[in-house]
């Protein structure tokens, strides 16, 4: 069985933790539901929970303005949908807290080329991309990043795999700012939760599910119909044989959708090969596709219907940006007067 406890070790209940998830795609997956925001959802009833959308992230890459703005806009409707609760988490989009920025330049500035360039994040874009034609924003984000964590002085970040050098980097200027100005920033752990099953491409399944997939028909999406779920469900790949066991070697394909119905159903793998026994792989299929109806359906209907009402989406997120303003603000300010600069006259 998945579970849902996202406890994060050495963080007691009364400590922060902050994470966010970039708009690139229209929906949300079904690899970001049970990676990220199932956990989410369990963080904010234990935890001072911050989830944000970094949507200044969104143009270190080639962007259209108004699928961007679309694709927040879905995003943060997904959220809610999945069951964040406004009243218990402070949910924003990155670009209404403008101290983002203005923290970002200044870990920028304390942040070394070299330090920089390393990013693995940063070499494999400007690679794909080529040198030249790469934004320099792809070589800062990370200084964005990090100040996008140092702002809330959070205890924890919860992060995938990928994500830990960047944390490591917030770490670490955390650590040189306090050296150099005076203790300011609260140094954050990584913390990798044991939760969750990794989901793979129904497509491809030896890869990651991801909104980048060559195929959309390997992916999930929350905002799926009914009918376009079961027909990516059905036409997953298999495997040779007809035999329904978890075997992520020889046997990717029924192992990722024994994987996918444990994250939807709660029911263990073992439970669902020992109900399987005997059975073709059709039969899995079958009761697999409506698993998943019935846990997106409802939340792909509540995001849809919040959609219908951009104003009182954007009054929620607006909302939400006033309260992380409340953190953010006076922790610029300190910043500001130890690096030296002149105070404002500001009202």
């Amino acid at each position: 069985m998945v579970e849902h406890s996202a406890q994060l070790v050495g963080i007691s209940d009364e400590h922060r933790v902050l994470s966010g998830m970039q708009p690139s795609g229209d929906s949300l997956h079904l690899g970001n539901y049970v990676g990220a925001l199932l956990n989410w959802v369990t963080m904010q009833e234990k935890y001072d929970a911050f989830f944000f959308i970094p949507d200044l992230h969104g143009i270190t890459v080639p962007h259209e303005p108004a699928e961007l703005r679309s694709r927040t806009r879905n995003t943060a409707a997904q959220f809610l949908a999945g069951g964040i609760d406004v009243e218990r988490s402070t949910l924003f989009v990155q670009s209404h807290v403008p101290e983002h920025v203005q923290l970002s330049w200044i870990l920028t500035c304390i942040t070394g080329m070299g330090e920089a360039s390393r990013m693995t994040q940063f070499k494999d874009k400007s690679a794909k991309q080529g040198a030249d034609s790469a934004g320099v924003g792809l070589l800062t984000y990370p200084m964005l990043m990090a100040a996008d964590i140092l702002l809330y002085q959070p205890d924890g970040v919860p992060v995938g795999d990928d994500q830990k050098q960047h944390v490591e980097l917030a770490r670490n200027l955390a650590q040189r700012f306090n050296h150099r100005f005076g203790e300011t920033f609260r140094v954050p752990e990584p913390f990798i939760p044991e939760v969750g099953a990794r989901i793979y491409d129904l497509q491809d399944p030896t890869t990651k599910m991801s909104k980048s997939a060559s195929s959309p028909n390997g992916r999930l999406n929350i905002l799926d119909t009914d009918k376009k779920l079961a027909k990516k469900i059905k036409s997953a790949v298999t495997d040779a044989g007809t035999e329904i066991r978890f075997d992520r070697e020889t046997k990717p394909g029924i192992s990722n959708l024994l994987s996918i119905y444990s994250a939807v159903s709660g029911k263990s793998i073992d439970e669902l090969v020992e109900e399987y026994q005997g059975k073709m792989y059709g039969h899995l299929k079958v009761d697999l596709a409506d698993a998943v109806v019935a846990r997106f359906g409802p939340i792909r209907d509540r995001a849809l219907e919040l959609l219908e009402d951009p104003a009182e989406l954007d009054a929620l997120l607006a909302r939400g940006a006033e309260k992380a303003r409340a953190i953010a603000s006076p922790l610029l300010d300190d910043v500001y007067a130890k690096v030296g600069f002149l105070p404002s006259t500001r009202a």
